[in-house]
């Protein structure tokens, strides 16, 4: 096998459970080695009439389990690689919240700050045309990911729509209400990491109002989770975006601090609160830290200053692998991305299955089957960590691996 057709990511990532599960070569391969790789490049008309070559990624990495599902992201840092082990954690994602689907995910090397609202169009337009014949409702569905939204997911719908020659709602999820989208879809991630969190609380005897919260990340899913657990009574003690954060140990109230986001496009300068860094807000002492950002925010280089009681990882791979080992030994719990954010393509799958069907649900409906999921997976999740005595992270990826696998060898991809 060619070494660039291998996650060599994935490889640090399944060492210690592959040691547990006592997998061969073969599972190794399932593991490591995407189903599908799409690299190209495809040129765009630029509205000063420059043409413009743009590298786009599309990984299908398993689909044992049903069609791939996952995001397209925009972003001048994605890659190969990167694309390739999301891909493999969306595998494992859909596997820990029992959904019918592999796992999947897509990019294009760009900023979208620097492209006008028409240029962005006829990239993502482009983009579908290079990955139709890869696509479908049966196939690999798409999603929104980083700085896409449901404006693009709409566009790509229709260029798929018209290559297709007829309606096919089900290809890509995230769209907009007026395009089929599903209620709830806009903050079904920071819902069901809520719900996570309001499950594991319950277990450790937390009680909503005597229990900090602190978020770095203050775009979609981060905002959305302060504000949902501060209106369930949680207190929020500090939030912060790409340029820095505010703290208050008495509570902050997130309604006010969302409208004067809105207003003047920052965080800073929000009346009764101290400004601080995102470095800061990742040390600070609270019961519960919520990094919602990027990758690789704590680290082994932090990680000994982190003093949270318990860690929700709303972002993807927040903590490195060495990071999380220095935490497990401080007795810091962690609850990993691919339970924690899962709450997105849970709706997603919720989407697809109202676009099959062509029958729709309340948002009520949306969120109470979002909450069995979640919480399901959560319970699921405990047992299997009893099982194997392992920390959590360990848990979800047995818990996952072991459904991959069994998929595999009833498919007689395996002995």
């Amino acid at each position: 096998m060619e070494k660039d057709n291998v996650c060599i990511n994935c490889y640090n990532q399944v060492d210690k459970v592959a040691k547990v599960l006592k997998l061969g070569q073969a599972e190794l391969d399932i593991l490591t080695i995407p189903k599908r790789i799409l690299t190209f490049s495809f040129p765009v008309r630029l509205d000063s009439g420059e043409i413009r070559y743009f590298t786009g990624y599309r990984v299908q990495f398993n689909d044992a389990r049903g069609p791939t599902k996952g995001g397209i992201r925009f972003h001048p840092e994605v890659n190969l690689e990167e694309i390739k082990t999301l891909a493999f954690l969306m595998t494992l994602k859909c596997a820990v919240v029992n959904l019918p689907y592999g796992g999947a995910k897509g990019g294009i090397m760009i900023e979208p700050k620097h492209f006008s609202e028409q240029e962005l169009e006829r990239i993502s337009r482009g983009y579908i045309r290079e990955i139709y014949n890869f696509i479908g409702p049966r196939i690999d569905i798409p999603a929104p990911d980083v700085n896409t939204d449901s404006r693009i997911m709409a566009w790509m719908l229709d260029e798929y729509e018209k290559l297709e020659g007829k309606h096919a709602p089900a290809v890509i999820t995230g769209k907009p209400i007026a395009l089929h989208g599903s209620r709830a879809r806009e903050f079904s991630t920071s819902m069901g990491g809520a719900y996570v969190l309001q499950e594991m609380a319950g277990k450790f005897d937390m009680k909503p109002k005597k229990t900090t919260v602190a978020v770095q990340g203050f775009g979609n899913v981060g905002m959305n989770i302060a504000r949902i657990l501060d209106e369930w009574g949680y207190k929020v003690i500090a939030v912060s975006d790409s340029r820095g954060g505010i703290f208050n140990p008495q509570g902050l109230k997130i309604k006010e601090v969302i409208s004067h986001k809105e207003k003047t496009g920052k965080l800073a300068k929000f009346k009764g609160a101290k400004e601080i860094s995102n470095e800061a807000l990742l040390e600070l002492k609270t019961d519960v830290l919520v990094p919602a950002a990027l990758e690789d925010q704590i680290t082994k280089k932090n990680a000994d200053r982190i003093k949270a009681k318990l860690i929700l990882e709303m972002a993807n791979r927040p903590i490195t692998p060495e990071a999380d080992e220095i935490l497990l030994d401080k007795n810091i719990f962690v609850m990993p991305d691919i339970l924690a954010n899962a709450g997105g393509v849970v709706v997603s799958y919720f989407e697809w299955v109202q676009n099959s069907q062509n029958f729709y649900w309340s948002e009520k409906e949306v969120l109470d089957r979002l909450k069995v999921y979640m919480t399901n997976a959560v319970n699921e999740l405990s047992t299997v960590c009893t099982d194997f005595r392992c920390d959590m992270r360990g848990s979800l990826y047995i818990n996952a691996i072991k459904k991959i696998m069994e998929a595999e060898r009833l498919r007689g991809n395996l002995k």
